[in-house]
Parts: structure tokens; sequence; C-alpha cells
């Protein structure tokens, strides 16, 4: 399988950009449930890191960045520059996590 290159800087080191072949995206929606949400509370009493929202935001972040970069795939793209993540708040308990970034050609 071919290795793309990803990064959050516009251009690679040593590689000329000869086409932009255009946007490519991935996101994924997530909810949170019951028992994290009680976990968090008592967490959210006695301070520190609540490890299941952490695990869920990471996974949440792999699923976005895995989905843009098979779009960039099925584009034949050599990489993908610019790469972004950005979070929002769809609904009360639900977070969607978007990756994008341009895909180009050497």
């Amino acid at each position: 399988m071919k290795k793309i290159i990803s990064t959050t800087t516009e251009e690679v080191p040593g590689k000329k950009i000869k086409e932009i072949l255009g946007i490519v995206r991935g996101n994924t929606v997530r909810a949170k449930n019951i028992g994290r949400d009680i976990m968090a509370s008592f967490k959210n009493i006695v301070g520190g890191e609540i490890k299941s929202y952490s695990d869920l935001l990471a996974q949440s972040r792999d699923e976005a960045y895995n989905r843009m970069m098979n779009e960039a795939i099925s584009m034949n793209a050599d990489a993908v520059v610019g790469v972004r993540f950005v979070t929002s708040m769809i609904m009360q308990g639900a977070s969607e996590i978007s990756c994008f970034g341009t895909a180009v050609k050497f």
C-alpha cells in the first residue's frame, strides 16, 4: 500500500507540489454515555484527568483522521498538507471531531 505523507505544514521538505487535488476531510460524531458521566462527575469534584473522555477523544480523532486519509487515497494523493482538527458540539452530550487538509501530488 502506498504511503501518503500528512503534515500540518503547507509544504513537505524536499518535495515540490505539482498539483492540488482538493480538500479532503473526515469526521465523526460521538456521544458520552451515562457510565462515563457518573465517573466524570466524581473526577470533577476531586480533580484530575478524566481518562474515559481522553480515550473517547483520541479514538474520535483517529477515526476522523483515517477517514480523511482514505479520501486522499481514493484521490491517489501523494500527501495531505495543512492538516487541521476541529471540534464542535452538535447537541448536549454529543461532539463532532473533523479533520481536514489539502490533498496534493508531487
